[in-house]
């Protein structure tokens, strides 16, 4: 999948290092009970970037974002008005397949992303991993951007002033897994909520990412599996039943035949 988030927030991140401002970029994961769910990329800008970037709104196109697939909001100004810049990407997922892609379609400095789902008896387990890291701006680049602007975005510039990402903007990742929370696969506390937070480290390091929840057969489907298996029962049944009834009109037609037969011997 093309990374057009990843060119998206390099060429917001490297705007914002020019002007000396921060930028914050959060991505939300949300599963849903059945497996489907949804991601959303959240980007903030406070209104000194605006101002020293004054072309920044109309220098974003989210043409190749739109045509992903994703849902735009934004750019606009934030509901709080404090100013600045609000820009959200939604899309929604249908499998953790689709989430996994998805995920790993974001780019640095999300790395080795997986959504994972299975099912084992009654329960159904949910895991999300990967990694946080980014050691500076180069890790954006990836041939097509390269190759779409000549370069790696703004380089001279950035170096020249000595920006790197940890003074640039700011990365969350936060989850919010369907079930209960296995404290000893999860390497983060969830909040009230039950929202499990990773980021960023600012010293080029990794954060690890590691979350497993469980599902136990909810309430309003706990007839199901009682249901399926009388199912099963009256199957069998219904089967033993056919094949000694099958072979009940089998015998009878073999000896009415046999019968027939005798007597028509007889007369002869």
């Amino acid at each position: 999948m093309d990374r057009v988030i990843t060119r998206l927030v390099a060429l917001l991140a490297c705007a914002v290092a020019l002007a000396a401002c921060q930028l914050d970029v959060t991505v939300d994961v949300v599963v849903e009970s059945d497996g489907t769910g949804q991601i959303a990329v959240t980007v903030l800008a406070d209104q000194d970037v605006l101002d020293q970037v004054p072309t920044l709104v109309d220098d974003l196109v989210l043409d190749d974002v739109i045509e992903a697939g994703w849902s735009i909001d934004g750019p606009r100004a934030p509901d709080d008005g404090s100013g600045g810049l609000f820009l959200q990407m939604t899309h929604p997922f249908r499998s953790q397949g689709e989430a996994t892609n998805l995920l790993q379609s974001l780019g640095p400095p999300f790395t080795q992303m997986e959504l994972g789902r299975g099912t084992n008896g009654d329960i159904t387990t949910n895991q999300l991993s990967g990694r946080l890291v980014l050691s500076g701006f180069d890790d954006f680049a990836d041939a097509d951007l390269v190759a779409s602007v000549g370069g790696q975005p703004f380089a001279d510039e950035i170096a020249a002033s000595g920006a790197t990402p940890a003074d640039s903007f700011n990365v969350t990742l936060q989850a919010l897994l369907p079930g209960v929370i296995k404290s000893e696969q999860t390497n983060v506390e969830p909040d009230a909520n039950g929202i499990l937070t990773w980021e960023l480290p600012d010293n080029g390091s990794a954060a690890l990412i590691l979350a497993q929840s469980t599902q136990q057969p909810g309430e309003g489907q706990r007839w199901a599996r009682p249901l399926s298996i009388l199912a099963l029962i009256a199957l069998v049944a219904w089967v033993s039943f056919m094949t000694i009834f099958i072979g009940y009109v089998t015998v009878a037609r073999f000896r009415r035949a046999r019968a027939y037969k005798h007597r028509h011997l007889g007369e002869q």
